[in-house]
């Protein structure tokens, strides 16, 4: 579940912020303004799920090609989470929340979010292709 958060969050944040640049006006404000807060709470979002990701490896017994998607996950995921949380702070605490965002800031947010859904990708690779974190039923009959 708590995967899903900075998901949900950062793709909303990346389309409030895309159309608060493309549009004027008070509607422009108010997207800039939700799409600030969806972005800050993403990030923090995405730092709750790497803490818990962490302590779900810790006790995986993994075979190596397993092992190796995880690691690659895991690279992905602190790459994605410092990227949104330095985009966090350059949007949260270096502009007004209901002003327009740059195309910059536009651009490195895009690249973000696209890191962002590669991370989850790669993480739903390892519970469907590799059964990581996935639970073998009892036998029937136990």
């Amino acid at each position: 579940m708590v995967v899903h958060f900075p998901l949900a969050l950062i793709i909303t944040a990346a389309a409030m912020l895309l159309l608060a640049r493309c549009l004027r006006g008070s509607m422009a404000e108010a997207l800039a303004v939700a799409g600030t807060w969806n972005l800050c709470l993403g990030a923090i979002a995405a730092l709750f799920a790497i803490g818990t990701g962490m302590a779900a490896v810790l006790d995986l017994h993994l075979a190596v090609a397993a092992k190796e998607a995880v690691s690659i996950h895991v690279k992905w995921a602190l790459f994605t989470s410092v990227a949104l949380l330095l985009l966090a702070v350059w949007r949260g605490a270096g502009n007004a929340q209901n002003s327009r965002p740059s195309w910059l800031f536009l651009l490195v947010l895009l690249a973000a979010t696209a890191a962002l859904i590669e991370t989850g990708y790669r993480g739903g690779q390892n519970v469907y292709r590799f059964g990581v974190g996935v639970e073998r039923a009892a036998p029937s009959g136990s």
